[in-house]
């Protein structure tokens, strides 16, 4: 891959879309040319930013395989009007109209064709249109930047534009008391970098299934009898469950269902097994655990491994899935990352990723990161000094997605 021409890469971006729940309800997608970091691909290549939406597409094998979650997508006037929008599947693309557009006659016409065509419509504060509320009863979402408004005008906004048919996103939240604020008013869809990373890291006791699973996960490192390991799967009754779930998951791929934990002792392996309960580390305990925080953590962990396919072998690849998926431990068992890693048996390369962001799986678990916004200088960067090339990173972002799609978390 040496000798890329990096100039000319277009990389994707993303952050969740969430509902009152924390339950994603779709992605808005960030399309970002490497030569002008702060400018949007399709302010300046319409065309580049349909082959990213192509290769996206046929990556998918043309089918959309992110369930029932949304693609937001930024568009300005000149997208709005390009045939190049048909690439995205209409009923699960919402086309968010910036606020600098002009919105004339013209533009309301072609809104209410693509109206008419399934796909959906946000407007990205409309306040600071030339025209706030020209579309507003064509919007299906309608986005508030918390980082442009204060709280008395949020709430004024959220007034002003409430009806029954949009919802209405409070958008860059960085802050649990910008959450809570927006809960207040009413919001029920959020976005912002806050759910990625909540503030909350206080030490305290470990959830009771969280320690079943930190108990297996070293009873494997020590290379356990099977009968052992099984009997620290009974200490909860619903991990092996859990287990036996996401094995038999398409994300897995097996031609056979395996219905015991002996049976998937057997077929699976150690590297394997250890794999998986990274997920059940993940995804077990009670319901406090913010549902975008677990598939954001297991979306590293397979966007991690997919990135590292051309550096490393399995094991190393299994290793880089650890990696990512326990990256956000620290802010699902809210407990600092060091007290974490204590209780674990990790490799000192996996430790080093966590910690300080180096070893040989840090650039990796750091590439994978940045793909969750909009920085492309960085993505650029990174993506460069590993040489990947943006097809091969955009495409692995797309798969990692439709991957944790598949576990039916």
């Amino acid at each position: 891959m040496i000798g890329l021409n990096m100039e000319e890469q277009t990389f994707i971006g993303r952050q969740p879309v969430m509902d009152a729940k924390q339950q994603i309800i779709g992605y808005e997608f960030f399309f970002r040319h490497s030569a002008d970091a702060q400018t949007a691909v399709f302010e300046a290549d319409i065309k580049n930013c349909a082959n990213v939406l192509q290769s996206t597409i046929d990556q998918m094998h043309d089918e959309w395989k992110l369930g029932e979650k949304l693609a937001f997508i930024n568009v300005n006037a000149e997208m709005l009007n390009s045939e190049l929008l048909e690439l995205m599947p209409p009923q699960k693309t919402v086309l968010e109209i910036l606020y600098h557009v002009v919105i004339n006659e013209a533009m309301i016409a072609r809104c209410k064709e693509l109206k008419a065509l399934k796909y959906k419509i946000a407007l990205d504060n409309p306040q600071l249109s030339n025209a706030p509320d020209a579309l507003a009863p064509l919007a299906d979402f309608i986005k508030i930047d918390f980082q442009n408004v204060d709280i008395a005008n949020a709430r004024k906004l959220y007034m002003h534009y409430n009806n029954t048919s949009v919802k209405l996103v409070a958008e860059k939240l960085e802050t649990f008391e910008q959450f809570k604020a927006c809960q207040e008013i009413g919001f029920k869809c959020y976005q912002g970098f806050y759910f990625s990373r909540p503030e909350t890291i206080t030490a305290k006791v470990i959830n009771p299934s969280f320690d079943s699973v930190l108990h297996i996960l070293n009873l494997v490192s020590q290379d356990a009898d099977n009968d052992v390991i099984e009997a620290g799967f009974k200490r909860d009754a619903t991990l092996s469950f859990k287990l036996l779930r996401y094995i038999n998951s398409v994300g897995f791929g097996l031609s056979c269902e395996v219905q015991s934990l002996n049976h998937a002792f057997s077929i699976l392996g150690r590297n394997q097994l250890y794999r998986w309960l990274t997920l059940l580390m993940v995804t077990a305990g009670d319901n406090s655990t913010s549902p975008v925080l677990m598939k954001t953590s297991i979306t590293r962990g397979r966007l991690t491994e997919l990135l590292g396919e051309g550096y490393f072998e399995k094991r190393d690849r299994d290793n880089l899935f650890i990696v990512g998926v326990f990256s956000l431990l620290d802010a699902i068992l809210k407990m600092p990352m060091e007290s974490v890693l204590e209780k674990l048996q990790l490799t000192d390369s996996i430790t080093d990723a966590l910690t300080s962001r180096e070893g040989i799986y840090g650039p990796f678990l750091k590439l994978t990161e940045a793909c969750e916004g909009a920085n492309s200088t960085e993505i650029l960067a990174l993506a460069e000094s590993l040489q990947l090339d943006a097809s091969k990173v955009n495409q692995s972002h797309i798969a990692a997605l439709a991957w944790t799609e598949s576990l039916g978390i």
